[in-house]
């Protein structure tokens, strides 16, 4: 199913992204990410999320968002033009056999060993969901303890930005 990634502006007030989030409940939206921050304004977070659905949904979904009082700016974010990424933090067991190669595929996809004991390896890294996607699979090889990703962070290239967005 094709998906697609907005960015909503809102005023940074308390229950905001519970609105937020029933909204997609109420008109049965899945989120396949949410990331959620202040922005280089108190007054404001931003809410990024990725979900499913074409043109039809995206239209419906963003329709709705401006309802919602505390929404002051929507942007959709395309890959082409604007920069993404990840964080993914992955603990692998530390096992005699398989630490050479778990190194070896955390060097070529980027990863930093960031928490090293005799039981686990801790690997930090950053880059676009499919290579997270990718570096993830290839880990399942070994012994997976425990992940923890953020969810997709996006700016759109060039001077423009989410405040200077008009409907």
């Amino acid at each position: 199913m094709a998906g697609f990634t907005v960015a909503v502006l809102v005023h940074n007030r308390f229950g905001v992204l519970n609105r937020v989030t029933s909204m997609f409940r109420r008109r049965r939206f899945n989120i396949k990410c949410l990331t959620v921050s202040e922005t280089e304004s108190a007054a404001y977070s931003r809410i990024t999320v990725s979900s499913e659905g074409g043109d039809t949904e995206k239209r419906q979904l963003i329709d709705q968002l401006y309802k919602l009082p505390d929404v002051c700016s929507i942007k959709e974010l395309h890959d082409e033009d604007s920069v993404s990424c990840e964080l993914l933090l992955i603990k692998v067991a530390n096992e005699q056999d398989t630490r050479r190669d778990v190194q070896d595929a955390a060097q070529a996809y980027g990863a930093k060993t960031v928490d090293y004991t005799r039981e686990s390896i801790v690997m930090q890294m950053t880059g676009p969901t499919r290579q997270i996607d990718a570096f993830i699979d290839l880990m399942r090889d070994y012994t997976i303890l425990e992940i923890c990703r953020t969810g997709v962070v996006s700016l759109e290239r060039g001077d423009s930005t989410i405040r200077k967005n008009d409907r």
